[in-house]
């Protein structure tokens, strides 16, 4: 308990944009290697970079999203440093003064909420991808990548355990897919994570950090934080100290090792962007892109809790993404009488169903306006919960909607009361000892009837009645 982390992320996101940052060479991702390069982007001698406003746009975007300061000038700078899958030898980024400063976003922790700074976000290209494994022992490089517009998200070294780091990203994942400036997609390197580490005794000075490089998933993360942690604390109280320095982290040992020693700004001499000229936003621009900003997910999630009564757990599951939220918007506008049966069916079933068919809720084969229908025949007691689920299957499958499966099939509810009464008083004379414990006392059989007339009706009894009318014929 002596001893405190200190933790501070700078995270990459790739920009949704059809074209580079600086050149008209396509982004689609999976492409043949260095099919989608150009001069530009291959650091050719003379080749002049152009500025890819799209990306600009959705940079300042993202930065009044987090309550940043929007720099109305912002400059391009040039990072140099030599490595194989940087043709250029040096990247385009930006550093004195980057397009957003002063930001933050507030995560969920266990006694409420903590606001965590955000110190900039700054505009860069990538850099290309280099390939060692299955290649005969020698390395490769895609240049496909290189020139790809980036965001670089640095926070302030606010968080003071993995969880929090963890809580942070998640958040910031969630608001950059919500904002539509980014796929995040964490499996194809579009949110990808560096980790600065460092433990204090307890009002010390901050320790020496190191930077965790490249994790791109929030599991490993979480995991690699632990164990950086848990590497420096034993490192000091043996008597050492730690380098700074840039560390791997190897997921399938669980352990961190040394890449390099950790460069300063000084290292890479930045110098302005000869070939740019500064970055100006007019206010007029700015107010645009704030008037076209879509509702948060904090501020939906809220709105979701009290319009329409739904648990934080189910206001946080429909709105991971704007699709999701847009959904269950438009299934509540075509099923308005019960918003927390929408949100039920939703998040459990049709979600459930989604992910184990590998599709997510844009490419459902269940409309919005399809499950509202079938929504509808539960409330007017057509069909029972149970017999809706298979219903849904159907719906699936087929991409009917709900009344003409229950017709085909013919699973409509049986509310005669006069046919549940033959029901149960066949289940009465199959079932005598039982019937005469219940009469005896012992209630728990209940169940068991219920449960036999249900069996009886091929689950189209309606379960309200068959218990009201156990209850009277049970009894004698």
């Amino acid at each position: 308990m002596s001893w405190e982390t200190v933790i501070g992320l700078e995270v990459h996101v790739q920009i949704n944009s059809k074209t580079k940052a600086f050149c008209g060479c396509s982004t689609t991702f999976g492409a043949d290697p260095n099919t989608q390069t150009c001069p530009v982007c291959l650091g050719m001698p003379g080749q002049l970079p152009v500025l890819n406003t799209e990306a600009a746009r959705k940079s300042a975007l993202t930065g009044l999203a987090i309550n940043g300061q929007i720099n109305l000038e912002s400059k391009f700078d040039r990072k140099n440093y030599f490595y194989p899958d940087l043709p250029k030898g040096y990247q385009i980024t930006q550093f004195p003064v980057p397009i957003v400063e002063f930001g933050h976003l507030d995560i969920p922790v266990p006694d409420g909420i903590k606001r965590i700074g955000i110190t900039r976000i700054h505009m860069e290209e990538d850099a290309g991808k280099s390939m060692h494994e299955g290649l005969d022992g020698v390395s490769h490089i895609d240049l496909n990548r290189s020139g790809v517009p980036l965001m670089e998200i640095v926070s302030e070294p606010d968080m003071r355990c993995a969880d929090e780091a963890v809580a942070y990203l998640k958040q910031l994942h969630q608001l950059v897919r919500f904002l539509n400036v980014s796929g995040a997609d964490m499996e194809k390197g579009q949110f990808r994570c560096d980790a600065n580490v460092s433990v204090r005794r307890f009002g010390e000075p901050l320790g020496t950090r190191a930077e965790l490089k490249n994790l791109n998933s929030f599991r490993f993360i979480k995991q690699a934080i632990e164990y950086e942690v848990a590497r420096q604390i034993e490192l000091i109280e043996d008597g050492g100290e730690v380098v700074q320095e840039t560390r791997l982290y190897d997921s399938v040992k669980g352990e961190s090792r040394s890449m390099r020693s950790k460069e300063e700004a000084h290292d890479y001499r930045y110098f302005p962007e000869p070939d740019l000229p500064p970055l100006r936003i007019s206010q007029q621009e700015l107010d645009a892109i704030r008037a076209g900003m879509p509702e948060l997910p904090g501020a939906l999630r809220a709105r979701f809790e009290t319009e329409f009564g739904l648990s934080s757990y189910d206001a946080d599951v429909l709105t991971q993404t704007r699709e999701l939220a847009v959904w269950y918007e438009s299934l509540v506008a075509a099923h308005p009488a019960d918003p927390k049966r929408c949100a039920n069916w939703m998040a459990n079933e049709l979600l459930g169903r989604l992910k184990e068919s590998g599709l997510n809720i844009s490419s459902s084969p269940v409309s919005a306006l399809r499950l509202a229908g079938l929504l509808d025949r539960i409330a007017d007691n057509t069909i029972s919960g149970k017999i809706a689920k298979d219903v849904l299957d159907a719906m699936m499958a087929s991409g009917d909607h709900a009344d003409a499966i229950i017709e085909s099939k013919g699973l409509k509810q049986v509310s005669d009361s006069g046919a549940i009464d033959d029901m149960i008083v066949k289940v009465m004379a199959d079932n005598p000892q039982q019937l005469e414990q219940f009469r005896a006392g012992k209630d728990k059989l209940m169940g068991f009837f219920v449960g036999q007339v249900m069996k009886a009706s091929k689950g189209q009894a309606n379960p309200a009645m068959v218990n009201q009318r156990l209850n009277k014929l049970l009894k004698g």
